[in-house]
């Protein structure tokens, strides 16, 4: 079966527009002007607007969040601390004064996490 008549099968054409549409199909290979091609000015138009100005991605700005200082957890760590200190272990470090305390006690190392869960 040739492409045209495919073209007729498939398309439903005429023996006259199968030719046509073939005709058309060449030219388009071979580089040739059509009757479909753009003008001067539309051909100014598509330019302009293949050139227009792409929206740039968003990039949030990665500042590093500044906590508040929880006052009711430092003062807690602290008198944990105190209490540890009148039992008589002296080998405390405060890893971090919101949330970890280390101690040895009898030569076992100990470590004391705070955590206040969201409600």
């Amino acid at each position: 079966m040739t492409q045209k008549e495919k073209l007729m099968k498939n398309l439903g054409l005429t023996s006259a527009e199968a030719d046509e549409v073939l005709a058309y199909d060449k030219a388009v290979e071979q580089g040739k002007k059509t009757e479909y091609d753009l003008s001067k000015d539309q051909e100014k138009e598509v330019r302009k607007y293949r050139q227009a100005d792409r929206a740039k991605p968003f990039v949030p700005d990665l500042k590093p969040r500044e906590r508040k200082a929880n006052e009711p957890k430092r003062e807690l760590i602290e008198t944990i601390k105190s209490a540890l200190e009148n039992a008589g272990i002296s080998d405390i470090s405060v890893t971090n004064v919101e949330r970890q305390l280390d101690f040895t006690m009898d030569n076992v190392k100990y470590r004391i996490v705070l955590s206040a869960p969201r409600k």
